[in-house]
């Protein structure tokens, strides 16, 4: 589905605060620092929020204390048009442009406008309507996992599977919807787990304050990363505080890129940086005391020292001992045929 480095987005959500202006912004600021994609959330309220939804905790502690779930998100909602323009401000400046449909009308909106990556959000894993519809677009997924057991996951998957998408094109997004999430909470194993179970590629979505979680990920092998990201966290809304600031997002992005080069391809062998450092700190075969050519090799004038220069490894001592001196060898000489 991507290439063979991490794949890391920037969760725009709904931190436009419902202004295409700062859609705008944000999208050359994850451009600026290093996200390989920004996501969306798109949805008509309408569509999938009923008119008395109450508003989950962390909402609460954000927003107007006189609004319910549909008022709230009535205010953060951007028009179809505004979407259009801004997948082709991403095609302009270079950053893929994804997005989380909310409803079946926003899955329509989204295909006709060649959406290649549709990402299902946590709280669509259950949604078997929704789910079906997105499974027939044979299209990349990258699903969120939140709040799920283990059993609603392979239930997810096999419907998608069932209309169509491969399991080749599904990437399964390990994810706590607490926002943000208690660090004792992140059950980071999980990823592993899900790997194993699927035999599928996996990743993590973060709601954790700070960038070591997602980092930890990383090493873990998570092909994606997905990090909330806000031009100010003081904004008025209900994803601001748990959210990255850019200097906040980009030094995740730097982190993940060395763990990247860390990770290596999995070989064991000398590095070249440290090739020049084996014959000065590996011992090698050297005269104990002075040798006369035709002497033989023996424990007692043979011994094992570092020299600054290869010479006969240690590990064949034991093969030279009784053999003839070649040459004179003089007290820490180095030993050689």
């Amino acid at each position: 589905m991507l290439d063979n480095k991490v794949f890391i987005i920037a969760e725009a959500g709904v931190n436009h605060n419902g202004d295409f202006d700062t859609a705008l912004k944000m999208i050359e600021v994850a451009k600026e620092v290093g996200a390989d994609a920004i996501k969306f959330q798109v949805f008509k309220t309408e569509n999938f929020v009923s008119k008395y939804a109450i508003k989950a905790e962390y909402q609460l502690n954000y927003t107007d204390d006189f609004e319910n779930q549909f008022q709230m998100l009535k205010k953060l909602e951007l028009s179809f048009d505004n979407f259009v323009k801004l997948k082709e401000y991403c095609e302009e400046l270079g950053i893929k442009f994804l997005a989380s449909p909310f409803d079946l009308e926003s899955i329509e909106f989204l295909d006709k406008i060649g959406l290649e990556i549709f990402k299902v959000p946590s709280g669509e894993i259950t949604n078997l309507p929704y789910l079906e519809k997105i499974g027939k677009l044979n299209k990349k997924i990258i699903i969120s996992t939140g709040m799920a057991t283990l059993g609603e996951i392979e239930d997810a998957l096999d419907v998608l599977f069932q209309n169509g998408s491969k399991r080749e094109n599904i990437i399964v997004l390990h994810c706590n919807t607490d926002y943000p999430t208690p660090i004792e909470d992140v059950n980071l194993k999980a990823m592993l787990t899900i790997k194993e179970a699927f035999k599928i590629r996996v990743g993590y979505s973060d709601h954790t304050l700070g960038i070591e979680v997602p980092i930890a990920a990383v090493a873990l092998g998570a092909e994606v990363i997905e990090k909330h990201f806000t031009l100010d966290k003081n904004m008025i809304g209900p994803d601001h505080k748990a959210s990255l600031n850019p200097i906040e997002f980009k030094m995740m992005v730097l982190a993940i890129r060395n763990i990247e080069k860390a990770l290596g391809d999995g070989i064991k062998k000398p590095s070249f940086s440290e090739t020049k450092n084996i014959p000065i700190t590996r011992k090698y075969i050297v005269a104990k005391k002075d040798i006369k050519k035709g002497e033989k090799f023996t424990e007692e004038n043979l011994t094992v020292k570092r020299t600054g220069k290869k010479g006969i490894s240690p590990m064949k001592l034991k093969e030279i001992i009784g053999l003839k001196s070649p040459f004179d060898f003089k007290q820490d000489e180095i030993i050689y045929f």
